[in-house]
């Protein structure tokens, strides 16, 4: 009987925390590019009553017999699958359409951009330091942006990204006055080349030495334009963007952020725009959707329906442990 009490006992925990994954999965069905879990349960170790024996001369073999002694969880898995788009007509948002994750940071930032930004390895693709700015990865972007012009994510934080051609960012450090970027022409292919050694914040400044910025956008490549008042177009940078070997083991911080773990692996940065094609690897990344963000990829009918299961395996294993109780009692009785 107490082994079954036990046992009873192990599934109502069991149980408890797959109602508490299903309750967070369902309460954040409608967060922006929120990613579903799951958990999976394993049996725990088993009693043996008797070995297993082989055949003999005068009898065949015989069984080891076993009795389990309860229910442990296996593992809670992320359900990394892109979720549906959906369109905002908001110039700031972006959707990733396929792999790959936002890269935002937080930090103080310096006039000059040669000592704010974090250092590139260009031929594996990864950070080498970052000793003023501390990164997370998001593919939440609902960005904004300040006073500064900087463009951050809903929380402050700031959206990285490469420096193209010629327009080099220059930082404020009174927050009533803009950060500038230099002029670059967009449509001079020859010279929108990223630089590729390192990350830097990006800013969306009203004006581009003293024209007027009217409208920006954001290509699918990450590329930020900005369409001035006498009708020239010049580039801002590049957004850039990261991967991971297993994005399933990426450690959550909340506020739609999460940090490189262990067995996440190292993040691997997407080539900025006019990469050798030697080391170009843009192509195993998603596109970005400008006027778009993603949405969760929380399925509604299969969390209520592990919901239901959920509830009947608790109601169940009680059960199991009220049985026991009376069988315990009725022991208790015999003796009187």
């Amino acid at each position: 009987m107490l082994p079954s009490m036990f046992s009873g006992i192990s599934g109502l925990k069991a149980n408890q925390k797959k109602l508490d994954v299903v309750g967070n999965n369902i309460a954040n069905s409608s967060t922006t590019a929120f990613k579903s879990q799951r958990i999976r349960f394993q049996d725990m170790v088993s009693q043996n009553v008797s070995e297993a024996l082989g055949p003999g001369q005068n009898t065949g073999g015989v069984n080891g017999r076993q009795v389990g002694l309860g229910v442990q969880i296996a593992g809670i898995d992320t359900n990394t699958a892109v979720g549906n788009m959906q369109p905002t007509s908001r110039s700031l948002d972006a959707a990733i359409d396929g792999s790959g994750y936002f890269i935002v940071a937080k930090g103080k930032l310096d006039t000059d951009s040669a000592t704010t930004r974090l250092e590139v390895d260009e031929t594996e693709h990864t950070l080498v330091r970052g000793a003023v700015l501390s990164t997370s990865f998001t593919r939440d972007g609902s960005f904004t942006l300040d006073s500064q012009g900087n463009l951050l994510t809903s929380d402050g934080y700031r959206v990285l990204g490469y420096t193209v051609g010629n327009a080099a960012i220059t930082y404020s450090s009174d927050p009533n006055v803009q950060g500038s970027v230099a002029f670059q022409d967009a449509n001079n292919s020859d010279e929108l080349i990223a630089d590729q050694t390192g990350l830097v914040p990006l800013v969306i400044p009203d004006s581009i030495e003293g024209n007027r910025v009217q409208s920006f956008s954001i290509e699918k490549d990450g590329l930020l334009k900005a369409v001035l008042a006498d009708g020239s177009v010049a580039a801002l940078g590049q957004v850039a963007m990261a991967s991971f070997k297993n994005d399933a083991g990426l450690k959550k911080l909340g506020k739609n952020l999460y940090q490189n773990s262990a067995n996440s692996g190292e993040p691997v940065l997407r080539s900025g725009i006019g990469a050798e094609t030697d080391v170009d690897n843009s192509k195993g990344y998603g596109d970005m959707l400008q006027g778009m963000l993603e949405m969760s990829n929380v399925d509604l009918a299969e969390q209520f329906t592990d919901m239901i299961i959920a509830s009947r395996a608790f109601q169940a294993n009680g059960k199991i442990i009220s049985t026991g109780d009376e069988i315990l009692q009725d022991l208790v009785n015999l003796k009187r």
